[in-house]
């Protein structure tokens, strides 16, 4: 028994309207209609709520669908890769950020004879000088990893 048919299955057993289904659940009758007929599968966090409102198991609704299984896992990836996607991307922009302070401090030096940010010390000085451009490729470079790995749709 696939997705489509055991949700129905669970529905009528309880002799639930595909309407009154939908408005438990907060979607629209119409996206019961596809689930129900396999043209169409409801996110994990709607299949949790299916889960507890038949009072079956996640594993109930998900075995019996080889189609849905991979969706859900694809979701989880989807889901999975935004946090780390996010922190390289916030490490690409203060690499960004840093380049741009740098060449404004440069400029400022440059035009206005001052001398600010004048270090003694020249490993610090390498650092000053590389840090932005490391953390853009650094940031850059695994940000687009993690979105060609997890986006395969």
């Amino acid at each position: 028994m696939n997705f489509g048919e055991r949700l129905k299955k669970e529905r009528e057993k309880r002799g639930w309207s595909q309407t009154f289904l939908a408005e438990k659940i907060h979607v629209s009758r119409q996206s019961v209609s596809k689930w129900e007929t396999g043209k169409n599968y409801p996110s994990i966090e709607v299949i949790i709520d299916l889960s507890d409102l038949f009072e079956i198991t996640i594993d109930e609704l998900l075995r019996s669908d080889e189609a849905l299984t991979e969706k859900v896992i694809q979701d989880s990836k989807q889901l999975a890769y935004p946090k780390w996607k996010d922190f390289f991307d916030a490490v690409f922009l203060l690499g960004l950020l840093l380049l741009i302070i740098k060449f404004v401090v440069y400029g400022i030096n440059r035009f206005f004879g001052t001398s600010y940010l004048v270090i003694e010390s020249t490993f610090f000085e390498m650092i000053v000088a590389f840090a932005p451009v490391v953390l853009m490729i650094i940031g850059g470079v695994i940000s687009g990893i993690l979105k060609d790995k997890y986006i395969e749709e």
